[in-house]
């Protein structure tokens, strides 16, 4: 039985992270312990690879949530990156910090210190963004880059929306999100860059950091209220280590919570009923689940060559070509080429609503098959959802998948925001830049005119855009699951520290956030920060 200073349990964006931060000292012995293998898939390092990973089960769990009424019966995706580098092995790369009071309210909500004052300097440690000002990082392990490529279609979006009296915005990470702009991604040279490029190679050979990959977490091991170690199956054999500091989980929303459960820590009606003994009672293990429900508007274009075209034939030849002689093209484009931050209200003081504008349409998004015809997607996310779901273990086995219960649109605010962010889209499609390319609205049609009809496109339609939170809230209150410096409450030994610690959304993408989570949250296991 092997002892360690501090394990990790998962090799995704936190826990690379945090392997880095923890052995860098050298003082400390961490373990590492990923289920999944190493990232060597032809398709990684390729940005547009993205739309293969996504239904490859090397790299990928594809959860999938639980049928519901309010998304009329479906069963949808959830994508969590599986293998060393997690989900930045597959997700769009899209790189957004959020708005300042999305922090400001996690404080407010009780998560003493997470304000964005206190954010803002592990924003700039992670960042090395070239094209940013002194607001931005410039020196961090991510490299990241605005999306290079440039079409006639997507300038005349930009152009209908100048005329829509949408602001641009050159960096939506700067002091004010609001606007039009190309997306910033985590890349470098027209390559994706993973917390495995920025974080976990930089200290894969410090002789302090081991890690054990294809290693499944089976439960933690609890002597009285303290947690001593971990128990995981690696080969068909199980293997139990020990923590002399602490076990830090890193497993994400869906899986920290499921992991916490299958050790006997959670709420007791569900544990009772797959018939494991409650060993710590934490009623808000799994609760508060939380993600970005998005809808996809799509129109057949003309007088243009889109992707839909482009990644087909003989021009996806040259376009291969053109990557691995030059890397550019479309080969460098991930999940959004034109960004929109809007107002969904005049009334509001920040948007409410992003925008996903790419010059391609799916005949299935959820697979990302493209259409035959020209086409063009925008898709349209509430920022800040209220709509409350959950996650929990369905058996005491660890490999059969939890139960996701999004409860997407279940909150009235959430539906008039994601209406009123369609109607927007719409319009500026149908301003005068874009008339000599847009054919015909092909999704939701243009037939669609009242909110009722909105609606029902968006329940019929929409998906999740990956972005699960919250199922470990932090906090001070008795339904918070970690307090303020993300230690499990009423235990010792143990730490939660990934996406799932995360009280409410922030406003875009959850990348940059969940690392700024882990930056502050490896300050916090070593002491070196303070809460105020």
């Amino acid at each position: 039985m092997s002892t360690f200073d501090y394990i990790i349990v998962g090799g995704g964006t936190a826990g690379c992270i945090l392997a880095n931060r923890l052995t860098a000292s050298g003082k400390y012995r961490v373990l590492m312990i990923e289920a999944g293998g190493e990232p060597k898939g032809f398709w990684i390092p390729i940005p547009a690879g993205f739309s293969k990973l996504l239904t490859d089960k090397r790299y990928n769990w594809r959860f999938k949530t639980q049928a519901e009424e309010n998304t009329r019966g479906r069963e949808i995706a959830v994508p969590r990156g599986k293998g060393l580098g997690g989900s930045t092995l597959i997700n769009g790369m899209i790189y957004v910090r959020g708005q300042p009071g999305d922090y400001d309210a996690w404080e407010s909500g009780g998560a003493r210190g997470w304000n964005f004052d206190t954010l803002k300097p592990y924003f700039k440690k992670i960042e090395n963004y070239a094209q940013g000002d002194h607001r931005r990082g410039h020196e961090g392990p991510m490299h990241l880059d605005q999306v290079r490529e440039r079409y006639p279609i997507s300038d005349a979006f930009m152009l209908a929306a100048k005329q829509d009296g949408q602001p641009f915005n050159a960096d939506y990470n700067g002091d004010d999100q609001t606007g039009f702009g190309y997306y910033q991604v985590a890349q470098h040279k027209g390559r994706r860059w993973s917390v495995v490029d920025g974080y976990l190679n930089p200290a894969r050979n410090r002789p302090n950091l081991t890690i054990q990959t294809h290693a499944h977490v089976l439960r933690l091991e609890l002597k009285g209220a303290r947690c001593t170690g971990v128990t995981y199956r690696q080969r068909g054999e199980e293997v139990t280590v020990n923590a002399a500091q602490e076990v830090i989980l890193c497993a994400g929303s869906i899986q920290s919570p499921q992991i916490l459960e299958l050790s006997g820590i959670g709420r007791p009606d569900v544990l009772e009923k797959v018939g494991i003994a409650l060993k710590h009672r934490l009623d808000g293990v799994g609760e508060n689940y939380i993600d970005h429900f998005a809808t996809r508007m799509n129109w057949k274009m003309k007088n243009t060559v889109t992707l839909n075209e482009l990644a087909r034939g003989w021009r996806l030849g040259m376009a291969v070509a053109e990557y691995f002689t030059r890397r550019t093209g479309i080969l460098t484009l991930g999940t959004g080429l034109v960004h929109g931050f809007v107002k969904t209200a005049p009334t509001m003081a920040t948007p409410d609503v992003q925008y996903f504008v790419v010059h391609a349409s799916y005949a299935n998004a959820a697979e990302r098959i493209l259409d035959k015809h020209p086409g063009m997607t925008i898709g349209v996310s509430q920022l800040r959802p209220r709509s409350r779901g959950s996650i929990h273990i369905q058996s005491a086995d660890p490999d059969v998948m939890p139960a996701i219960r999004p409860n997407f649109l279940s909150v009235e605010e959430d539906r008039v925001s994601l209406i009123e962010g369609m109607k927007i889209a719409r319009r500026i499609m149908q301003r005068p830049a874009m008339q000599a390319f847009v054919e015909v609205e092909t999704g939701p049609g243009i037939e669609v005119k009242t909110d009722e009809q909105w609606l029902e496109f968006a329940q019929a339609n929409g998906q999740t855009i990956y972005h699960p939170i919250a199922t470990c809230r932090m906090g001070e209150d008795a339904d918070a699951v970690v307090d303020s410096s993300l230690r499990v409450r009423g235990l010792t030994g143990l730490r939660v520290v990934d996406a799932s610690v995360i009280p409410s959304m922030v406003s875009g993408n959850i990348q940059g956030a969940v690392m700024a989570v882990a930056e502050r949250g490896a300050d916090l296991v070593l002491g070196s920060a303070s809460l105020v």
